[in-house]
């Protein structure tokens, strides 16, 4: 059984797009994860009725990162041997890549990733930077000849049922340290697919949005540093933290609903 899990906060111009691409490929469950929406993407999740849609909704919401850890282990309690992330506003066309991600998973790869920097362009300093802890992170791990600049962090990505079990629900929503500990545990991982950045579809964000996601990502390549060296984990470098969206991500509301806790609803689409 195979799932995809949606997050989307406030993506009603391009989540039905999205779903009705993954309902043209074999997922037995779609889960848009509707977290803190102000505008009508619970609406536009119906746009397309389909049994294979089961809608969790969060009127908080969520964080970073943290609808990808509830959707799922939503999908792992469904049964699902596989999970598939797509963000809510990736409106490219990633029906091949996709694909290829459904293809690994089923072949036995744990973290199918897909590499979104295939080349090399003039970039601005601070994706400079970002892709330089990537880069960091993929050497320590000693999988740089393989994976290049890919991280479960950017793109669409894969995990199988051994990665869930393998990894605490938490992990999850740190991306960078989910690959670290993929890599500890000696779990499958591979770059199935590529696919430029502006390929995939997301909207150009604001300045403020760019620099908070450079500096999450970074934060979580640090964490996840630590977590390969085996020391406390932190986000600091040089004398610089990087906090970014860290702190906005919602583990509370996470722990809640997977202890059982009414912290959100399931709506099935018919």
């Amino acid at each position: 059984m195979l799932a995809a899990v949606i997050p989307a906060c406030n993506e009603e111009a391009g989540v039905a797009h999205v779903i009705n691409g993954l309902l043209k490929l074999p997922f037995d469950l779609i889960i848009p994860v509707v977290n803190g929406s102000e505008d009508e993407t619970l609406q536009a999740c119906f746009a397309v009725p389909s049994s294979r849609i089961h809608v969790l909704l969060f009127k908080d919401p969520l964080g970073v990162d943290i609808p990808r850890a509830v959707g799922a282990y939503f999908a792992y309690k469904a049964g699902a041997t596989g999970v598939i992330f797509v963000d809510g506003d990736m409106t490219g066309d990633l029906h091949q890549p996709l694909k290829q991600i459904i293809l690994a998973l089923n072949s036995g790869v744990d973290c199918a990733l897909i590499n979104c920097y295939p080349f090399i362009y003039r970039r601005h300093s601070l994706a400079k930077k970002v892709l330089g802890y990537r880069e960091i992170l993929n050497r320590k791990m000693g999988i740089f000849h393989k994976l290049g600049l890919a991280t479960p962090s950017h793109g669409p990505h894969g995990i199988s049922k051994k990665l869930l079990e393998e990894l605490t629900i938490e992990e999850l929503a740190i991306p960078p340290a989910e690959l670290a500990l993929a890599g500890k545990k000696g779990l499958h991982i591979e770059v199935v697919a590529a696919i430029g950045h502006q390929q995939l579809g997301s909207p150009d964000r604001s300045p403020y949005h760019t620099s908070m996601m450079a500096q999450t990502i970074i934060g979580d390549c640090i964490d996840a540093l630590c977590v390969l060296s085996g020391t406390a984990r932190h986000r600091s470098d040089k004398g610089i933290s990087y906090w970014g969206y860290h702190p906005q991500r919602r583990f509370d509301i996470l722990k809640d609903f997977y202890q059982g806790q009414p912290v959100g609803k399931v709506i099935t689409v018919l």
